[in-house]
């Protein structure tokens, strides 16, 4: 065990309450807020580990009981500062004890957590705080440039939860400013349908849009992926007897390991999924496969959640073998192939596949095994474990639905056959979809057209009721699990002087899923400086791109052509577009 000693502000009193003042009069409701998942786990297993952040030259590890106090004293820190009720702060932060932190001790302040992507430039990650109003911002040290030229208050975070961290002095003057009050001075919030997180998400325009999730969402969210979180074995018993064996749901001898990032639609709600479980989370600030195959072979690790291209990392990393214990593994992003599917269950890693937005908290759907499976082919089990699923218990099912005819941007929805071959819009309503686009009602109108939100995902319905997507929604590229808007890639390459028109469209990659392909036309009068040097031009493309835009919207490849496939009105046919890279 790590030889390390919180602050004595991390400590908690002899005497400590970890309970807040009822917020009701009636004895049959209490609203629904993942902080309730903290106060319960320090109460229930105080000494249990919680946190482990090992893998940075200042390593910690935090008991349930000392996060708590941590998260009570961060909560007091913020209203110190001002934050007040509905205040939005934003967190910037690789996967570390900050973010994990704030994913509960902003909600317990009753204001907003508001992750934003540390992969972003200054220019994007200045709109969002500008959209977002955040009136605070908590930030790792390493991405302090993101923010130097923040016009509202920044609290650094060195990462050594040692003295003489700024963000460790913060913490303190926040258990100065309780007076011991301790958690039931801090006044609950009393309505469930509070906002809880503000994700940015690329969305399908140029300019990213805030999804606002609830204390209440996330509560059943959070509950959600717990329970679903577990892979189903169907096995042969005595030959005539098919059983299903339900291995991997998290609970209190489960270690979580941090690889999809905390800001990434907060975590797909895992921050709180896995104090609801009371698992041990294991952060890490980077993808570094030496360090996951460690944790995988030396720290019990039994779950994690990876984009298919991170899948391929572990399998193919020369340390992959089978650990001592079995790990589920969560699958977001793309459909897993076959072939990973194999390769990680030959090593006893666990695929259950998932699907989701941020605006449905991440996950909403999985894939739910069949006893027929048992006979199948790997190959044909693994074309039906690629397919979305059914709803989670705590959603309100999923359907596909015709798209509006033209000129139609509201009214009935009907549902499409379920043949396996017609193709419709998946939508889905209830508990776990956003509140609403923040500051943008136009864009929430049209999500929730008809009573129910649309995900923009073309999908079939199978006979057996299962979801399969067919295509992505036109302008989204969803690269290595993030979302890049092709809009806003053609904006960007759009300014480079020598390009007169461009389109962009996903094209498949073997590692990615998919990356951006560009169909540039070049300005008449700059197509003579690269006659016979596309080449050279492709590269100019990609390096100034690079300049302007995060490196999964950067365009992979890049095609210069004498004209786009147009409508007689002028609008680009992308579908033409996708047919020509689907060849390639």
């Amino acid at each position: 065990m790590l030889n390390f000693t919180p602050t004595p502000a991390s400590i908690p009193p002899s005497n400590n309450v970890l309970r807040q003042k009822e917020i009701t009069s009636s004895p049959n409701y209490h609203a629904l807020t993942p902080l309730a998942f903290i106060l319960r786990a320090a109460q229930i297993y105080p000494d249990k580990v919680a946190i482990v952040h090992t893998d940075v030259e200042n390593p910690v590890i935090y008991t349930f009981s000392v996060w708590a106090q941590r998260i009570q004293n961060l909560a007091y820190a913020l209203i110190k500062a001002g934050i007040q009720p509905g205040d939005r702060v934003g967190v910037i932060s690789p996967n570390a004890p900050l973010i994990a932190d704030a994913h509960h001790g902003v909600l317990a302040a009753r204001a907003v957590m508001t992750p934003i992507n540390i992969r972003l430039k200054p220019s994007e990650v200045a709109y969002i705080i500008e959209h977002s109003q955040c009136k605070l911002l908590l930030v790792d040290y390493e991405y302090a440039k993101l923010v130097s030229d923040a016009k509202v208050p920044v609290i650094i975070s060195n990462d050594t939860g040692r003295f003489g961290d700024p963000y460790e002095a913060f913490l303190d003057d926040g258990r100065s400013f309780s007076g011991e009050g301790g958690w039931p001075d801090l006044e609950p919030e009393h309505d469930e349908n509070a906002g809880a997180v503000l994700c940015y998400t690329s969305g399908t325009t140029g300019r990213p849009k805030g999804v606002l999730t609830t204390l209440r969402g996330s509560y059943l969210a959070a509950i959600a992926n717990a329970y679903e979180a577990q892979w189903v074995h169907t096995v042969c018993w005595k030959i005539a007897h098919i059983i299903d064996i339900s291995c991997g749901r998290m609970d209190r001898n489960s270690s979580y390991l941090w690889i999809l990032p905390m800001f990434h639609a907060a975590g797909w709600t895992y921050p709180w999924s896995s104090v609801f479980a009371f698992a041990t989370q294991i952060t890490l600030r980077t993808v570094n496969y030496s360090q996951i195959w460690n944790h995988f072979l030396h720290s019990g690790v039994t779950h994690y959640c990876a984009a298919p291209t991170v899948q391929i990392g572990i399998v193919n990393n020369p340390q992959a073998r089978k650990p001592p214990q079995a790990i589920t593994t969560i699958i977001a992003g793309a459909a897993p192939t076959a072939q990973l599917i194999a390769e990680l269950e030959k090593i006893t890693i666990n695929p259950v596949h998932v699907y989701g937005l941020t605006e449905t908290y991440g996950p909403f759907t999985r894939n739910y095994p069949q006893p027929s499976w048992s006979s199948l082919t790997m190959e044909a089990r693994a074309r039906l474990m690629a397919r979305q699923g059914n709803a989670f218990a705590t959603a309100d099912g999923a359907r596909v639905v015709y798209a509006y005819p033209e000129g139609v941007d509201d009214g009935p929805l009907i549902d499409v056959p379920r043949d396996g071959k017609t193709v419709g819009e998946i939508i889905t309503r209830g508990n776990i979809v956003m509140k609403e686009y923040f500051r943008d009602p136009e864009a929430t109108r049209k999500a929730f057209a008809g009573g129910s939100f649309h995900s923009g995902d073309l999908a079939v319905m199978h006979p057996d009721g299962v979801i399969a997507i067919m295509d992505r929604s036109k302008d989204i590229i969803i690269s290595g699990g993030e979302n890049a808007s092709s809009l806003a890639i053609e904006q960007e390459l759009a300014s480079h002087p020598h390009v007169l028109e461009v389109s962009v469209v996903a094209r498949r990659h073997i590692k990615w899923g998919e990356r951006p392909m560009a169909f540039v036309v070049l300005h008449p009068q700059f197509e003579p400086i690269w006659k016979g040097r596309f080449h050279d031009f492709e590269q100019n493309l990609k390096n100034y791109a690079k300049s302007r835009l995060p490196g999964f919207a950067c365009p992979e490849w890049v095609e210069v052509v004498p004209e786009l496939p147009k409508t007689s009105t002028g609008k680009i046919l992308k579908l033409e577009l996708r047919k020509l890279v689907a060849k390639l």
